[in-house]
């Protein structure tokens, strides 16, 4: 790890990608005005959705309290995203050094090595490992597994949109658990465990800003500046008590959507389109929140060390 530690940005650099990330900050803009009224659709279909339906929605939010109390059943394998990890770390070193120098580097995958194998002959990296990354490791780790959970959200999206209203409801919980085991990935590849209450909880804030409006998202920004902060986080934490109405937020963002997706056949186009959109917007939420705490902590142990 020495060795890929020489490969981390400079304190100018982490200081400049900081810079990038608030700017997406102010940048964000509010939903738009169907997307406010999206609860509308489910307001009116309430009456008229059938009984499984609305069992499927109260087994999701039963679902979603098991994650952040204990992770439930939508806990990603640290394995899979550790070994990715290692191979692109190795990719790195070898753009920027040239394949000669990828002997240098022991602990990393070889080539023709799949570093998805879970049966790897290389011992898996520890968290605290990859933690250690440069930004830009983690970056292109973070895209690339990204890209195929959208990929496989806009399929997935067409398939349920074949059958209208009585396919939608396996869809529904198959997004949002989606979206929590893309957080999850982006977790991990920042270098933060989700096994963890503590990030769990984080995982939660990234949904609702992502599905929030610009009153909502300027809030949820609020309350993370204070998340790693000892002193404040049982502040943040208690705000959690309030689960429920962040899922049913995020839930209700796609009623106006979803709506369309009930059409029969029509439902294909409209299904693949809003999954794509849904784990596109919580894919880049997650993103940028988990670098920039990345980054301020980085920036926090090189200042740490200077005042030494």
């Amino acid at each position: 790890m020495k060795q890929l530690t020489e490969y981390r940005e400079s304190q100018d650099v982490l200081r400049h990608e900081l810079k990038n990330i608030e700017k997406w900050e102010k940048e964000q803009k509010d939903i738009f005005f169907w997307e406010k009224i999206g609860r509308w659709p489910f307001m009116l279909l309430d009456r008229l959705t059938p009984k499984v339906i609305k069992d499927k929605l109260e087994q999701l939010l039963n679902e979603m309290g098991s994650f952040i109390q204990n992770g439930g059943k939508y806990l990603v394998k640290e394995e899979t995203v550790l070994n990715r990890l290692k191979k692109t770390a190795h990719e790195h070193v070898i753009q920027q050094n040239g394949a000669d120098f990828a002997s240098d580097t022991q602990d990393l995958p070889r080539a023709g090595e799949s570093a998805d194998s879970e049966h790897s002959a290389a011992p898996t990296w520890e968290l605290k490992q990859a933690a250690e990354l440069p930004l830009t490791v983690m970056d292109r780790t973070a895209d690339d597994m990204t890209s195929g959970r959208i990929t496989f959200a806009t399929a997935q999206g067409a398939t349920t949109g074949i059958g209208g209203v009585f396919t939608i409801a396996a869809d529904i919980p198959l997004l949002l658990g989606l979206s929590l085991k893309v957080l999850q990935e982006i977790a991990l590849c920042y270098g933060f465990n989700p096994h963890d209450k503590q990030e769990r909880i984080f995982i939660i804030k990234c949904m609702q800003f992502a599905s929030s409006d610009i009153v909502g998202k300027k809030a949820v920004l609020e309350e993370l500046a204070l998340f790693d902060d000892p002193s404040r986080q049982a502040q943040v934490f208690s705000q959690m008590q309030g689960w429920r109405e962040v899922i049913n937020t995020y839930r209700d963002q796609f009623g106006w959507k979803k709506l369309l997706q009930m059409v029969p056949i029509a439902g294909i186009l409209f299904g693949s389109i809003a999954n794509r959109s849904a784990i596109s917007d919580v894919a880049e939420a997650g993103k940028m929140l988990y670098r920039k705490r990345r980054i301020l902590m980085r920036l926090a142990e090189v200042e740490s060390e200077e005042s030494r």
